[in-house]
């Protein structure tokens, strides 16, 4: 123990400097007791002359709690950071596979609305997609899992697992079908499978999404998000007489013929958001502009057979430059119509009369393209 330790704790509660003081007795006071000498003095008690040391020590001890207080605080935050980083790396893992099987239904989508799509070309597509899905279940299977997420990621593996058994259940579908002279029945047959991926859809999200984020509420975790995933962007294709015509266009398209039956489309109407106006090809239309100007073009399928990937245009003319939007519809079925909605603002030319051009591309086989492109008289106002 050092020297500087010995001040701190070597202290008298008598001053070895100073005598003690007597305290003498009052005049006129009782005498000394018989028989005996004097009376001894009583000592009066005097506290510590030099307080510096306890007060040295007292600074020391609430230093010393300060500290262990503060070491407890600092500790509790990282283990709480580390929490949150395991969490937050975790949904980040998992939001990556399901966003690559979300891209893995749209490629589906894509492929069963190809134009002159044969039945090789689907078989091989179909094929590779599998090995896809199952690589993503695989993925989220081996993903190393907070322990009470655990569940919640079954779950998660449980809809991929649905994606590929309907993935696997549709190519095997489309080759047994190959003979088939039902349309009917094989576009039943083809709906069974595309059913599991809306499943898959709605397993994601009540048996990993929903627990999930009953975890991280439960655990205080904040700022870190539950992904989704939805696998088919449209229902278009879930449905038995639209797989059907998916079936017939493949069938047809493998022979190698024209396409059969009548085929068409056409302009059904055309409309200004958000007023509901309907636009005349005879007569102008007064449109006010809002910062939500937009204009819904209603495509119809005026044939007996399906279409696809078809291309709707529409141009306000505007100096130096039109204003020029597409989009395309992925899949129409007969007698069937189908909006579009073009986002236009209130970048548009005002005070003179212009002519809304609204153009959809002739689909294979079209004759009668006379539907196919109309003029709309408008004149924009504040």
């Amino acid at each position: 123990m050092s020297t500087h330790d010995e001040d701190i704790l070597d202290f008298d509660f008598f001053d070895e400097q100073e005598p003690p003081s007597w305290e003498e007795p009052e005049e006129g006071g009782p005498g000394p007791p018989r028989g005996g000498g004097p009376r001894p003095p009583r000592r009066r008690f005097h506290g510590p002359s030099n307080p510096t040391p306890l007060l040295r020590l007292i600074a020391l001890i609430g230093l010393a709690i300060l500290i262990v207080v503060l070491l407890v605080v600092w500790v509790e935050g990282c283990a709480s950071d580390r929490k949150r980083d395991r969490y937050s790396e975790y949904m980040s893992q998992i939001g990556a596979i399901g966003t690559q099987s979300s891209k893995l239904g749209t490629d589906l989508s894509t492929l069963l609305t190809t134009p002159g799509l044969k039945q090789e070309d689907l078989d091989a597509k179909l094929g590779g997609y599998n090995q896809r899905a199952e690589a993503q279940m695989q993925a989220a299977e081996d993903l190393k899992v907070p322990g009470p997420l655990h569940d919640a990621n079954e779950g998660a593996v449980d809809a991929l697992n649905l994606r590929v058994i309907g993935l696997t259940g549709l190519r095997k579908t489309f080759q047994e079908t190959v003979n088939a002279s039902d349309a009917t029945e094989v576009g039943l047959q083809l709906a069974a499978q595309t059913q599991r991926f809306q499943a898959s859809d709605v397993v994601w999200s009540d048996l990993f999404r929903l627990p999930a984020q009953d975890v991280l509420d439960q655990e205080g975790i904040e700022g870190v998000q539950v992904p989704s995933s939805e696998f088919l962007p449209t229902d278009d294709l879930t449905t038995a007489s639209a797989l059907a015509a998916v079936w017939q266009r493949v069938q047809g398209a493998s022979t190698g013929g024209t396409p059969s039956g009548s085929h068409g489309s056409g302009i059904a109407y055309v409309k200004a958001l958000p007023s509901e106006q309907l636009l005349s090809t005879t007569t102008e239309t007064t449109i006010k502009v809002t910062s939500q100007l937009a204009f819904e073009v209603g495509v119809e399928d005026t044939g007996d057979s399906q279409e696809v990937r078809v291309k709707v245009t529409l141009t306000i003319p505007k100096q130096p430059d039109p204003i020029v939007k597409t989009s395309t519809l992925p899949i129409i079925d007969p007698g069937e119509t189908k909006a579009v909605t073009f986002q236009v603002g209130a970048l548009v030319p005002f005070g003179e009369q212009i002519k809304i051009k609204v153009d959809v591309d002739p689909v294979e086989g079209e004759t009668n393209t006379a539907n196919n492109s109309y003029e709309y008289p408008v004149i924009f106002t504040l």
